[in-house]
């Protein structure tokens, strides 16, 4: 199923299905995030006339292109091969006219991949502004309004920049709910959201932003620009890719296979232990009473949880930890199956996409020397998957629809 999920949501097939009508003039390819090069591979491969262009992506992500110039940076904490990209793709889209063409390829990571911080802040800055986001648990909406208060390219600016020339946005959402401003940070989509509300939630979540960021913040003038600037006027957005249309192609496999499935939800968000309690309770339900689904089943759902950083040292992502979480909730019960992973191929900073559990994972670690417990309270969900070799190990898989999560009750 997960194999599936990824499968439907590779932008060979998705950029074909959407492709903008053609200028009169030049076409010119910019993009950022996990899938943008594979976007752009499939994009050139597609496209009728000439183009140029450039997009960054992940280090370990790049794709072969013969008229698109792939570039790698870093991620989830930007680096300076990001920000002299972010740079070059303004210089890229500048100068152009109103009968030109900008296609913006644009996926999840793209935020990070395209650092160019506000004037007087520094990429030191942003990387700290970064960190502090990582680290808070807040959702992926505040983070994206957050960042926004401290960008020359987030929040539709970069699409400001292309004006006179048309935009298309192409984007593989991996945000909850699919809002394309919160991909990437929206450069190409105007984001709603004053910088008071963004100062009340750096408060909320107790971020700890660097001094001249926090001067920034305190300020009034945001000059990113409204959702109804007449600058936008033709750009045209659309979503080729999400995680509702790969959850239903993980449930449709799963009932050619004689198995009912239940997609739960494609924008599920929280804290990542907590979300794991109440997927738990259900799957316990269900193996336990046979309610409020009947037995075989499986529990699909997508989104992006959050992990809030307690302990120093550890390693692991949200679907590691949601996983741990799930894992100590279900010790000892029978029948239950679980899959939690990115569908990018990398959950967190290690090289696992995910991991597996099922109702004797708790046990297995405790014999292989591993506290469950104190594993989850030190953020160390690899640490502890690792030790009984379920980690899922895929590499990049050229997408990224955020979370998958299934939960097999037999």
């Amino acid at each position: 199923m997960f194999r599936q999920a990824v499968a439907q949501a590779q932008p060979a097939l998705a950029v074909r299905r959407h492709l903008p009508d053609p200028p009169t003039g030049r076409t010119v390819v910019i993009g950022a995030g996990k899938a943008s090069a594979q976007m752009a591979r499939a994009f050139e491969q597609a496209w009728p006339g000439p183009l140029k262009g450039l997009v960054v992506t992940r280090y370990g992500y790049a794709e072969a292109c013969e008229r698109i110039e792939i570039v790698e940076a870093a991620h989830p904490v930007p680096d300076e091969a990001g920000y002299l990209a972010a740079r070059r793709i303004l210089e890229t889209v500048s100068g152009l006219g109103p009968n030109d063409l900008v296609v913006a390829l644009i996926s999840g990571g793209g935020s990070a991949l395209l650092p160019a911080p506000a004037p007087g802040l520094t990429l030191d800055d942003e990387q700290a502004i970064n960190r502090a986001l990582l680290a808070s648990g807040a959702p992926i909406s505040v983070m994206n309004l957050i960042r926004n208060q401290f960008s020359t390219i987030k929040g539709g600016r970069l699409a400001a920049h292309c004006a006179p020339a048309r935009v298309a946005t192409l984007v593989v959402s991996d945000v909850p709910g699919d809002d394309p401003a919160l991909v990437a940070s929206g450069p190409t989509i105007p984001l709603s959201g004053s910088r008071a509300l963004a100062r009340k939630y750096a408060s909320l979540y107790r971020l700890d932003l660097p001094p001249h960021a926090q001067a920034l913040l305190a300020g009034d003038d945001n000059l990113a620009p409204e959702p109804g600037n007449p600058v936008f006027a033709r750009n045209s957005v659309r979503t080729i890719a999400s995680a509702a249309l790969s959850l239903e192609a993980a449930a449709e496999l799963a009932r050619r296979q004689g198995v009912e499935a239940a997609i739960l939800s494609d924008s599920i968000e929280g804290e990542s232990r907590d979300v794991a309690l109440v997927h738990a309770a259900m799957a316990r339900e269900i193996a336990q009473r046979n309610r409020p689904f009947k037995k075989s089943v499986v529990l699909l759902s997508g989104g992006e949880t959050t992990v809030t950083l307690r302990g120093t040292g550890g390693r692991g992502g949200r679907n590691a930890e949601f996983l741990l979480a799930l894992a100590i909730a279900i010790d000892g019960v029978d029948h239950i199956s679980a899959l939690a992973a990115d569908t990018d191929g990398i959950d967190g900073s290690q090289d696992n996409a995910g991991a597996f559990a099922d109702g004797t994972t708790a046990t297995r670690m405790r014999k292989a020397g591993i506290d469950p417990l104190a594993a989850l309270a030190g953020n160390d969900a690899w640490g502890a998957f690792n030790a009984v070799g379920d980690l899922l190990v895929t590499g990049p898989t050229g997408t990224n629809v955020n979370d998958f999560r299934a939960i097999l009750v037999r």
